[in-house]
C-alpha cells in the first residue's frame, strides 16, 4: 500500500497540531483504500451494513464539504451523494459513481477544505450556526478529526475483510 502520511509534529501551535492530525487521517483513509480494484472498494462490510470503503469515501467527501464550505466558509452548496429521499446515498447508492471519480471528487473537497481553513486563527466563527450555536474552526478540526478517527477504524476492518491487510 502507498503510504503519503506525513509525520504529525510532536511540538507545534494548537492551529498547525490539528490540522497536520487531520491531514494524517484523511491520508489514513486513502491508505486503507490503496491498491483495490474498483469492485473491491465497493465490498460491503457484512449484512445488513451498507458499508464499503467506497461508501466512507464519499461520506467523508459529504463531511468535508459540509463542515468547510456550508459552516466555516458560508457556501451555499448541497450534497453529492444523498438526498432528503435517499439519506444514505452516499453508503447505498454506490452505482452512481466510479471509485476514480469518488477519489477525485473527495480529493478535491480536501483541497477546498485546506483553502477555506488555511491561515484562519483557531477560534474562527463558521458563517453558519449548527443547532442554534455558532462553531469555531476548533471544533469544526476537532470533529473532523474524530469523524476520520471513527471511521479509518471501520475502513481498517473493511479492508481486512476484503483482503487480510491491516495496519496503522
Amino acid at each position: 500500500m502507498t503510504d503519503a502520511r506525513i509525520d504529525v509534529p510532536f511540538i507545534a501551535d494548537e492551529n498547525t497540531m490539528l490540522h497536520s492530525w487531520l491531514d494524517w487521517h484523511r491520508e489514513t483513509l486513502a491508505v486503507k483504500c490503496a491498491g483495490l480494484s474498483d469492485a473491491q472498494l465497493r465490498l460491503r462490510s457484512a449484512e445488513p451494513s451498507t458499508l464499503s470503503l467506497l461508501g466512507l469515501v464519499r461520506h467523508m467527501t459529504e463531511v468535508e464539504r459540509s463542515w468547510f464550505r456550508n459552516v466555516l466558509n458560508g457556501e451555499d452548496v448541497g450534497p453529492f451523494y444523498y438526498s432528503d429521499d435517499d439519506p444514505d446515498g452516499d453508503f447505498d447508492a454506490l452505482e452512481t459513481t466510479t471509485a476514480e471519480q469518488a477519489f477525485a471528487r473527495w480529493r478535491e473537497e480536501i483541497a477546498h477544505s485546506r483553502e477555506v481553513s488555511a491561515g484562519l486563527p483557531i477560534d474562527t466563527v463558521g458563517k453558519e450556526q449548527r443547532h442554534g450555536h455558532d462553531v469555531s474552526l476548533r471544533w469544526i478540526l476537532v470533529h473532523m478529526i474524530e469523524e476520520y478517527a471513527r471511521h479509518n477504524g471501520h475502513a481498517d476492518i473493511v479492508r481486512e475483510r476484503i483482503d487480510g491487510v491491516a495496519g496503522e
